[in-house]
């Protein structure tokens, strides 16, 4: 059974021009095109398109997107949405505690009452760094990165919420494939990675060498790096170093 793009994007609520801009870019491709050109979609793009919307919802940009399920096997398509599904279970406790929260605010204020300091708070998330951060850096230097943060444009928003997530995605075939990390495609990478680090704090030679250093001594860092993949966090590590003895 097929599904006209017309269908589709009534059924999912993307757009038919996003639709046709996914098969341009060889993100999702139609299981066929009619004579009239109109493209038809079955139940393996469905399910396709599912998982870009789902990537998608975690912040990651299309390459990263392509990238992922590139390497996806359908065993590893059941594991990843597996994972995106623990994720959105996680983000919707989180969302009924604030929910609870604000609840119990508004009646307090009605009734006209306080809330105990204790309930005040719950469900909010914070940057479990950023105490280690300020006694590190300082307080005016993480106050204006939190400044900085608050002027980035549309597309510099863009680039920080995904440009983490398609340095590591493009590293890893790369490594997996044997490139050095001195290749031109390693230090393009890279080169997004600076400039992401930059939207925040603009690092120096030393300082960017030393960032690389601490994300495979810092099991924190390793982890939400590599994955299990320490070999990855090394890999990056030294194509900082090689950038930051080149380009800065």
């Amino acid at each position: 059974m097929g599904w006209s793009i017309a269908e589709v994007a009534r059924t999912s609520g993307v757009t038919s021009r996003t639709l046709r801009h996914y098969d341009a870019i060889g993100l999702l491709p139609p299981a066929w095109v009619a004579d009239n050109g109109w493209r038809y979609y079955e139940h393996e793009q469905l399910l396709r398109l599912q998982q870009i919307l789902l990537l998608r919802e975690l912040g990651l940009g299309l390459d990263a997107v392509a990238a992922i399920l590139e390497q996806q096997s359908r065993h590893t398509t059941v594991e990843v949405l597996r994972q995106h599904r623990d994720w959105l279970v996680a983000e919707q406790e989180r969302l009924a505690r604030l929910v609870h929260t604000v609840d119990r605010t508004i009646t307090d204020i009605e009734k006209g009452g306080e809330m105990a300091p204790d309930t005040m708070f719950q469900g909010f998330e914070h940057n479990p760094y950023e105490a280690e951060a300020r006694e590190r850096w300082g307080d005016d230097a993480v106050d204006a990165s939190h400044e900085r943060i608050k002027a980035l444009s549309a597309d510099d928003a863009e680039k920080a919420r995904t440009g983490y997530g398609r340095v590591h995605d493009g590293l890893a075939p790369l490594l997996a494939e044997g490139v050095p990390a001195s290749d031109e495609r390693v230090q393009e990478l890279v080169d997004l990675h600076f400039q992401v680090i930059s939207l925040f704090w603009t690092p120096n030679a030393e300082a960017y060498r030393g960032l690389g250093q601490m994300y495979v001594d810092d099991e924190r860092f390793r982890q939400n790096i590599g994955q299990g993949n320490d070999a990855l966090v090394t890999y990056l590590r030294d194509a900082m170093a090689i950038y930051a003895d080149g380009k800065l």
